[in-house]
């Protein structure tokens, strides 16, 4: 059978002058208002051009088709995020944990979700431009930078900074995914913000080599977690006892 051929993705050039980069950015921009506007499927390259202010064949200097347009605005997008997840952890240094977490998840989300219908859309369409590997690289940069971020503290930590960091991650990147699939992100994201936080310090509690993992900390209807320095058959009893059924 004959191969099917592979969609190009990447940008047939950067721009150099300033000029240039003036194009692109008006060329995205434009791409992003057309798909916001019409919708993945209507969006051509014909319309994005005339929504840009250029000709086709100036839009063609720089991307093939629309999947490409479609992945530059995404990548645009992804970096503007890890841009400014890295920022805030260069201001965060030698802070104490909580602070640390706190700063990065208020500025994740913030960037995340200025605005909620464009992240909406561009999440919707990501599988579709290999969003996956761009989420991946950015995600490593994310990860360098909170790792940094979290080797400075005040605290003594007892758990690897990459992987503190590789699991702020991911309860980060679940909220912001539970968002953007939500019918009414924008009344959900205060109550989710703040219980992220919530939970990221608690973690960062049960890092610390100060041992004060939430011994008396709320879980669901007044449940408590039993304290992480008891002998392992009294905390396992403690466990059954916690989830045991109401009689």
């Amino acid at each position: 059978m004959p191969r099917r051929s592979q969609v190009v993705l990447e940008p047939r050039k950067s721009p150099v002058q300033a000029r240039s980069t003036a194009t692109v950015e008006a060329i995205l921009d434009a791409t992003l208002q057309v798909l916001l506007h019409v919708g993945k499927e209507r969006l051509t390259t014909t319309r994005v051009a005339l929504r840009a202010g250029v000709s086709v064949g100036t839009l063609y200097q720089y991307f093939p088709n629309k999947s490409a347009l479609l992945q530059a605005v995404l990548k645009r997008h992804l970096a503007e995020i890890t841009e400014t997840v890295e920022l805030v952890c260069r201001e965060q240094e030698g802070k104490t944990l909580r602070q640390m977490v706190t700063a990065l998840i208020t500025a994740f989300l913030q960037a995340k979700m200025r605005n909620a219908k464009t992240s909406a859309t561009l999440y919707s369409v990501s599988s579709d431009v290999d969003g996956a590997k761009i989420a991946q690289q950015m995600g490593t940069r994310s990860n360098k930078a909170i790792s940094r971020m979290l080797s400075t503290t005040c605290e003594p930590l007892t758990t690897d900074p990459q992987l503190i960091a590789s699991m702020l991650q991911a309860a980060m990147v679940g909220v912001s995914r539970n968002l953007l699939e939500s019918s009414a992100p924008d009344k959900q994201l205060g109550v989710l913000h703040r219980e992220l936080i919530f939970v990221a310090c608690a973690y960062m509690d049960a890092c610390c080599a100060r041992g004060s993992a939430p011994s008396a900390g709320a879980i669901g209807d007044g449940e408590k977690i039993p304290p992480s320095g008891m002998p392992e058959g009294a905390r396992k009893n403690a466990v059954k006892r916690i989830h045991a059924p109401v009689q």
